[in-house]
């Protein structure tokens, strides 16, 4: 029965997700709740870890979930039937490539879904630091090593826009991230 579950679950959020991860978290929300696999404080755990590991956050979150509701069999399931429907999708695009995406209507449904997801992924933002403030709040206090990690970061960041004129690099951001991580938890 869980396999039915986790391939049902898995298939819901991969059909019916758009925007990418931060679009998919209600959807990943809604599913992982109703069946009971973690609950919303350790979702949002998952969420974080998922983010910093490599890949996307919704085959991350599927394939932890289903290996820990069914052990490997349960991890390949769920990955695969989170996968599946934009793997399909992406298959008959490519079939239809040029014709379908000079089509109006098609360019109007694409237009139309912009406001939805930037939304989406702003109520999932509001929300999740909603959730953190709360669990803030209750357990009043704060990670000194993670507020300074956090303003060493945002500085680095803004004082190189603002001296070279250039971005410094994400990947560069998340090496000097656990660097100082290593130096002020170690």
């Amino acid at each position: 029965m869980i396999y039915l579950d986790l391939l049902l679950g898995f298939l819901r959020v991969g059909l019916f997700s758009f925007g990418g991860a931060y679009g998919a978290i209600p959807i990943i929300r809604d599913t992982v709740l109703s069946y009971g696999w973690l609950t919303d404080e350790e979702l949002t755990y998952m969420i974080a870890v998922s983010e910093s590991t490599p890949g996307p956050i919704m085959v991350n979150l599927a394939t932890y979930i289903g290996s820990t509701q069914a052990g490997f069999f349960g991890a390949a399931l769920a990955t695969i039937a989170v996968v599946l429907p934009a793997f399909i999708v992406m298959l008959l695009v490519m079939i239809f490539f040029k014709t379908l995406l000079k089509n109006k209507y098609v360019q109007a449904i694409l237009q139309g879904l912009k406001p939805c997801i930037i939304g989406i992924i702003f109520a999932t933002g509001i929300y999740m630091t909603g959730n953190n403030c709360i669990s803030l709040r209750k357990n009043t206090s704060v990670d000194v090593q993670a507020v300074i990690i956090t303003a060493i970061l945002a500085v680095m960041m803004f004082g190189t826009r603002a001296i070279w004129k250039k971005k410094i690099s994400p990947v560069m951001l998340i090496v000097i991230s656990a660097c100082l991580g290593i130096i002020l938890e170690g």
